[in-house]
């Protein structure tokens, strides 16, 4: 059209006369019109300007629009990016589709889904939104499709309910490229705290969290674990610890620390994204606790965590929502996480897997979480020993894993909260009266044997403390040599492992970690009660060895001193991916965190050990 001038009001009644002649077999004026708005090379100033009138011209004769004889024209309209022109048009293009899905039902669809389109740029701009005029522009486009959609919705009442499914269909899959699908949950979170928040939000979140379980079981545990079951759950982190510290007096402490980073992330392009993804959860759920909606948006949480989370056995990451979520909170989503954990689990009504997976996750909250308080633990703890005394008073069988793996997960879950927390509960003369006073050594003493089903290396670790606490005695001898598991173990957990599924062992994701880290107990934080050097010279086998045999009465001793929160310990002096207890097996010599010491290909690491069962795999 370089021949053709118009002037604005001029083109305005050509754009009219177009669109009525073409439907009378005249398209020479119709075609032109498509010419201009389906220009894609670089426009001149003055082809920006036609353009821009053209669209606005549009927009004042939308009822002039058929959708089956203007189809061609349509498509190159609801096909335009505004990520590739300058605020003048997408000002114009946005008017047009506003008036389009105003003027009539048959467009709404069509104009949501343009503006959904535009959430994420075209492939050739991802590497431009990495310099300043790339996010200048991100702001300038997005701004102009959430205020559409606003307007839309202001006009269009049905269209946020239209909106719901278009969002979720074009939501990018596991497979996009990083900045897209980063890009794309950053639209939906904001749709979530925006106008549309009361009737989209919702839906919103919900789906996000389905993406990142789906990355989170994209990483393969074949390409993460590396078995050495030698090495109990409490031994490796301490043993990872050490191997640190020797690499931080070769080659510096930052260094050390970048290196090991390195190794947990290089080739995992999945535990990337999931990485970003989770960040821009976290920021989303600050900004929602600094304006006073974190409640609400932690009740929509907790109903994905229940129907989606809970029974992702292979879950390693996304889980951390939920912990961020509460110690923004502790008084309210903090405790409520964990009632509604132990809810389920005594509640006879649930699957019995469910269960297990409720208590798995119970257990290793209240050890992990530096802001739920001592009572609030040993409150949660009456009510898990209270569960198990009462499922065993009916019971006059003998050790049966998996006819009652429930009761034994219950109780494994009480020896690893007790692991963690039993010397700032004997610290505090009060809660160290409640401890006594449950009925913890009959539960053990049962004839359904709980010390001989559940994880050996939790039942040393929970013996030793016990002994020098005073806690209880046993007359029986077990010797475990170290076993991380055990047949019986294995029994009761299942194919999914849930004997061996500690869903908040530390999260290893790089960027993730630095909200994770101020507000997690790390086993080397933890001061047991054998820390006052009264066991110095006694091997682990030699201790429980003599607790399991020995006799007498069940004595209060004095309490230690101190706790690991009233310990002042610089966490960033630990390397985030050391400062970690782990049920994973692993080579310690060859491998750390699931990649090879010296070459090799570095894997995403992962705390959780799965069932080497071909339908768990």
């Amino acid at each position: 059209m370089e021949d053709v001038s118009f002037t604005d009001s001029e083109l305005v009644c050509h754009v009219r006369d177009a669109l009525r002649s073409s439907i009378l077999g005249d398209s020479d004026s119709y075609n032109q019109l498509i010419g201009v708005i389906h220009h894609t090379q670089y426009l001149a100033p003055d082809e920006v300007a036609l353009l821009v009138t053209s669209l606005k011209a549009l927009s004042g004769a939308v009822t002039y629009i058929d959708n089956v004889h203007h189809e061609s024209l349509l498509f190159s309209v609801f096909g335009m990016s505004m990520w590739n022109y300058g605020p003048d048009v997408m000002d114009a293009l946005i008017e047009l589709i506003v008036s389009l899905a105003a003027s009539s039902g048959k467009y709404i669809d069509s104009c949501l889904d343009m503006l959904v389109s535009n959430f994420v740029p075209p492939p050739s701009f991802l590497d431009f939104l990495k310099q300043p005029r790339g996010l200048v522009r991100k702001g300038q486009v997005l701004y102009r499709v959430h205020s559409a959609l606003k307007d839309i919705a202001d006009l269009v009442p049905l269209a946020p309910l239209r909106l719901l499914p278009i969002i979720i269909q074009k939501m990018p899959n596991v497979y996009s490229k990083e900045p897209s699908i980063v890009i794309y949950v950053e639209n939906m979170l904001k749709l979530e705290s925006g106008a549309m928040g009361e009737l989209v939000g919702n839906m919103m979140l919900i789906a996000v969290v389905d993406r990142l379980i789906d990355l989170d079981v994209e990483i393969e545990w074949e390409d993460i674990l590396q078995d050495d079951s030698s090495k109990g759950i409490f031994e490796l982190e301490l043993e990872d610890v050490e191997e640190t510290v020797d690499d931080a007096d070769q080659e510096g402490d930052e260094l050390a620390r970048e290196s090991s980073r390195g190794r947990s992330f290089r080739g995992n392009v999945v535990a990337e994204k999931l990485d970003s993804l989770l960040v821009l959860m976290f920021e989303h759920l600050k900004s929602c606790s600094d304006v006073g909606r974190l409640i609400k948006v932690f009740e929509t949480l907790l109903q994905s965590f229940q129907i989606t989370v809970l029974s992702a056995y292979k879950s390693k990451f996304s889980q951390f929502v939920m912990f961020y979520a509460c110690s923004l909170d502790p008084e309210n989503c903090g405790m409520r996480f964990a009632d509604i954990l132990a809810d389920i689990f005594t509640g006879s009504t649930f699957p019995p897997l469910k269960r297990m997976s409720a208590v798995a996750y119970l257990a290793s909250y209240l050890s992990r979480a530096k802001f739920l308080s001592v009572s609030f633990v040993v409150k949660m703890l009456q009510r898990l020993v209270g569960w198990c005394w009462k499922y065993s008073e009916i019971q006059d069988g003998e050790i049966n894993p998996k006819a009652h793996r429930v009761f034994y997960s219950g109780c494994q879950a009480i020896m690893y909260v007790l692991c963690f927390r039993m010397r700032s509960v004997m610290d505090i003369p009060r809660l160290k009266s409640q401890l006594y006073l449950m009925p913890i050594e009959a539960i053990l003493k049962h004839p359904l044997n709980p010390l001989k089903v559940c994880l050996p290396s939790i039942v040393e670790e929970f013996l030793r403390q016990a002994k020098t606490a005073h806690l209880f005695t046993v007359s029986e001898t077990f010797i475990f040599n170290d076993l991380l598991e055990s047949e019986l173990s294995r029994a009761f957990g299942g194919m999914e492992r849930l004997d061996m599924f500690f869903p908040f062992d530390p999260c290893l994701l790089k960027k993730s970690d630095r909200f994770i880290r101020p507000n997690f107990v790390y086993w080397s934080m933890v001061r047991t009660t054998y820390d006052d050097g009264d066991e110095e010279g006694s091997s682990d086998e030699d201790v429980v060895e003599t607790f399991m045999g020995g006799c007498g009465e069940n004595v209060a001793g004095d309490a230690t001193t101190g706790s690991f929160e009233e310990h002042d310990l610089d966490i960033d002096e630990f390397d985030y991916s050391l400062n970690k207890m782990s049920i994973t097996p692993k080579n310690s010599l060859n491998y750390r965190f699931g990649g090879e010491l010296h070459g090799g290909a570095m894997h995403m690491p992962s705390r959780l050990r799965p069932s080497t069962s071909p339908e768990s795999l």
